[in-house]
């Protein structure tokens, strides 16, 4: 293994499939490898650049391999630069992935790779579920409760898919400067979200047709102060009268503005902040350092019963499964 000393950019070679797998589950997830191929042949090459919440990786075998794993849990996009390989999620057919045509995978069903060519050279990025679901609310200027439903191929031949896929291989080749962009925070993050916004345009899902169309009106000044005092402080004990204070406008003409400008109403928008904020803790707790229903209560979720469903509502799962697979 390399580090380059910045904490992000890590290069794996190895011909061991143990090695291959503990390199593959620390940047991307947990799954099952297998030589298919000759095994003499076997040189996995790995270089990644972990900016969480995305991974930007490419990677190659040297021979044919098969790969498995359950539910990812994120979104994973894969653009082969050379080689082919095959890929089905779930009870779906087999999908073809090549240097013209990339896949991104759904993250809640299970993943099987098949036939990756003993050429095959690919990038890989990782999405997180939650950054993505955010990113996409930003570009909307409004709550998006449902995550976003792919198509599952992305033409990279083209237009804004191959802009994108060039962004991806320009962040790999960036650690190879001096002194390079990704090295400075400022532009890293701008870079990350760069990226993350170019997949949701690059890509077709049942959003797209609305981020095409004419961006969102300017909101209110009072209603930008409500949501930014509410992002900074969610756990405080709001409700309309304070919400309308903080405004600095009657309660009516906030919860008029907040429908028109945001699509929810003001201690609506507080909940989807406190839900983001729970989901947020849940993930990233160790494992026996806490319970849900403490996270709930921190975050002033009183009934549990309702902050369940409109849990489950929000992100597809359960608290208490969210807080299994954290760590």
């Amino acid at each position: 293994m390399h580090e380059d000393g910045t904490g992000a950019y890590f290069a794996y070679t190895t011909r061991s499939v143990e090695e291959s797998h503990e390199a593959i589950a620390a940047h991307y997830y947990d799954l099952r490898l297998e030589v298919t191929g000759p095994a003499a042949r076997f040189r996995t090459r790995l270089s990644v650049v972990d900016l969480a919440p995305l991974v930007v990786g490419d990677i190659s075998f040297g021979t044919g391999v098969r790969m498995s794993c359950g539910e990812p849990g994120v979104y994973h996009v894969t653009v082969p630069l050379t080689g082919t390989f095959g890929i089905r999620q779930g009870r779906g057919r087999e999908l073809g992935a090549t240097s013209r045509r990339a896949v991104i995978v759904d993250p809640e069903y299970g993943v099987r790779v098949d036939d990756w060519s003993p050429d095959c050279h690919s990038l890989t990025v990782k999405i997180d579920k939650v950054a993505l679901l955010s990113g996409l609310e930003a570009m909307l200027g409004r709550p998006v409760r449902r995550p976003p439903r792919f198509e599952p191929y992305i033409d990279v031949a083209c237009g804004p898919g191959l802009s994108w896929a060039r962004l991806v291989r320009w962040m790999l080749q960036d650690h190879e400067i001096p002194d390079g962009l990704l090295r400075r925070p400022i532009i890293r993050a701008r870079l990350e979200q760069t990226l993350l916004e170019g997949l949701l345009l690059a890509a077709d899902h049942s959003c797209r047709a609305e981020l095409e169309g004419p961006p969102p009106p300017m909101r209110p000044a009072a209603v930008k102060r409500v949501m930014d005092v509410v992002q900074e402080l969610p756990a405080e004990p709001y409700d309309a009268a304070r919400l309308a204070e903080i405004a600095q406008v009657s309660v009516r003409t906030l919860q008029e503005a907040f429908s028109k400008h945001v699509g929810v109403a003001p201690m609506a928008y507080v909940g989807e902040v406190r839900l983001d904020r729970v989901h947020q803790q849940l993930k990233a707790a160790a494992p026996g350092s806490t319970t849900v229903a403490e996270v709930a209560y921190r975050w002033g979720f009183a009934h549990l019963g309702r902050f369940a469903r409109r849990y489950r509502e929000r992100f597809g799962e359960s608290p208490s499964r969210t807080l299994r697979s954290s760590g």
